[in-house]
Order: C-alpha cells, then sequence, then structure tokens
C-alpha cells in the first residue's frame, strides 16, 4: 500500500470515527491498515499514519483501541527494526581505508551550534505540527523550546523527544484537559530553570523516559543541589520552631478543635523549602492543645 492509499483509508477512519459509523467499519478500516500497511519511517512520516491511529488507542470502544495499540505497536517495532538493520548495514559497509579526511556525509550536524541560550523551533525552522491539533501543536512546540534551551543536540533529536512526551502527557492525562496544558507549563519553566542545568540532558539521554517526565512531583523535578539546599533550610527552621519563645502572638480567630475556646497563642516558622508556606504553630492557652498547619 502506497503513501496515497494509505492517507485514503486514514481519512475513511477519520470519517467513520467523527460520524459514529457501526463499530465493524472503524475495526474492518483498522485491519486493513494492520494487514497492507509495510510501514516505513518515510511514509508514517509523510502521512502521520501513527499519529492518526494512535489517537484511536483512547477510542471507549476496546475493539477499536486494542486493535489501534496493536497497530502501532507493530509498526513501531518494524521500523525500528529496520533501522538498526540499516545502522549495521552502514557500520560494516565501512572500508577499513577509510581516512579522517573522508567523512560520511550528512545533512545536519551533530551538534547544534550557536547561541545555545536563545534557541527556538521558530528560529530553527523546525516542524511542530505533528498531531493536526494546534493546542498540542502548541505544546510540542513549547516543550521543545524547553528541551533545547542551552542545549546542542540537534532539532531532529529534540523535536523527536518534545513529540515522545507530549504524546506521553496527553495518554496520562486523558486527552487535552487543563492538568494536562498545566503540567507541560511546569515542565517548560523546569527546563528553562538555570539553576536545573542537568534536567534536560537527563531527559535528551533518556535517564528519564518521558512517561515519568510527565508525572515527577514539584520535589522530583528539582536538581540535586536545589534539593540539598532546602533539606538543609527545613532542618535549621525545624530547629528555630523547637527554641521557645518568650513570647506568642494570640489570636481569637483560631479555635481550639479540643475545648472549641478561641484563645489561642501561635507562631510562625519556615520549615519546608523557601518557595512553600510557612508553618503555624498554635497552642490552647486554656487546654493546652497543640497543632499545626501550613
Amino acid at each position: 500500500m502506497d503513501a496515497k492509499q494509505v492517507d485514503i483509508q486514514l481519512k475513511a477512519l477519520q470519517k467513520a470515527v467523527a460520524e459514529k459509523q457501526p463499530t465493524a467499519n472503524v475495526v474492518a478500516i483498522l485491519e486493513t491498515l494492520k494487514k497492507d500497511v509495510v510501514p516505513t519511517e518515510e511514509l508514517l512520516r509523510t502521512t502521520k499514519a501513527g499519529i492518526v491511529v494512535s489517537k484511536q488507542k483512547a477510542n471507549p470502544n476496546k475493539d477499536i483501541s486494542r486493535l489501534a495499540a496493536e497497530i502501532v505497536s507493530k509498526w513501531k517495532q518494524v521500523v525500528q527494526g529496520s533501522q538498526k538493520k540499516a545502522a549495521l548495514a552502514k557500520s560494516s559497509a565501512g572500508s577499513p581505508m577509510k581516512t579522517a579526511s573522508s567523512p560520511a556525509p550528512s545533512n545536519e550536524p551533530k551538534t547544534f551550534k550557536g547561541d545555545k541560550s536563545k534557541r527556538k523551533w521558530e528560529n530553527e525552522g523546525v516542524d511542530t505540527k505533528r498531531t493536526g491539533i494546534p493546542t498540542r501543536d502548541a505544546c510540542i512546540g513549547l516543550l521543545y523550546n524547553g528541551l533545547a534551551y542551552m542545549s546542542d543536540e540537534t532539532p531532529t533529536r529534540l523535536i523527536l523527544r518534545a513529540v515522545e512526551i507530549e504524546q506521553a502527557a496527553f495518554d496520562n492525562f486523558k486527552g487535552d484537559t487543563p492538568d494536562y496544558r498545566a503540567k507541560l507549563r511546569s515542565l517548560f519553566q523546569n527546563l528553562k530553570n538555570a539553576s536545573n542545568k542537568e534536567l534536560g540532558p537527563r531527559v535528551m539521554s533518556g535517564d528519564i523516559k518521558p512517561a515519568r517526565f510527565v508525572t515527577m512531583t514539584h520535589e522530583e523535578l528539582k536538581s540535586a543541589e536545589r534539593r540539598e539546599e532546602d533539606e538543609k533550610l527545613m532542618k535549621e527552621n525545624l530547629k528555630m520552631a523547637q527554641v521557645p519563645m518568650a513570647e506568642k502572638s494570640i489570636s481569637d480567630a483560631l479555635k481550639c478543635g479540643k475545648c472549641g475556646q478561641k484563645k489561642v497563642s501561635y507562631s510562625q516558622a519556615q520549615t519546608r523549602s523557601a518557595d512553600e508556606p510557612m508553618t503555624t504553630f498554635c497552642e490552647c492557652t486554656v487546654c493546652g492543645n497543640r497543632w499545626k498547619f501550613s
């Protein structure tokens, strides 16, 4: 099946889903794609077949979602297998007489040359329209800019990783939801954080997988240096919080949960990281009940 025929089948699939045609119609199209398509990296890139079929993994119909997942997995395995074979063939084809004066041709430099602090997909002419959905494509561009900041990775590697991360977030948050968008904005901000220089390289190297990256907490995203500083600050503040105070503030706005009186003394201390709220330590002057909140 050539690219034109694949494109026809993909449009038929999208139409069948949009018009809510019988499940049998959608399954028949997917079976045809599974059976007749011989996937190559060029074919999938040209037709965006992987993206179109991958969307059906979230289809509420289990037969459709299962079949879509099987197709995407099969295509991925075939393409990766072809890439490995090509790489092996290329390495084995090298002549023993080859010298450093005749390097293998390459269309793209191995590393980026330029101002790494100003890297953006807009400046590098990268195509971020990978899903056909403007909001998702915008998120891919945002991730690219975050990954590219102070990086010497090539545009090709950056956009591929950005697409993988966006897809992982889309799957994890069950679509283009407010949580999905908030998470990707948070990841972008962490990637652009100058004090967290190792985060981007760890994501690009595969040390942090896309599926793991999109579920990391604020604390987990911090650099090792920042976590160490916060831990030190917390220990210092805990010590300060444990020192008896000669005088505490009295509030009638706080109510004791034990005796119900509103005669409560309180003090505050920064027991967590600097960007977290302060902890309030309370003591009822009537019954002596103690508690804290932040």
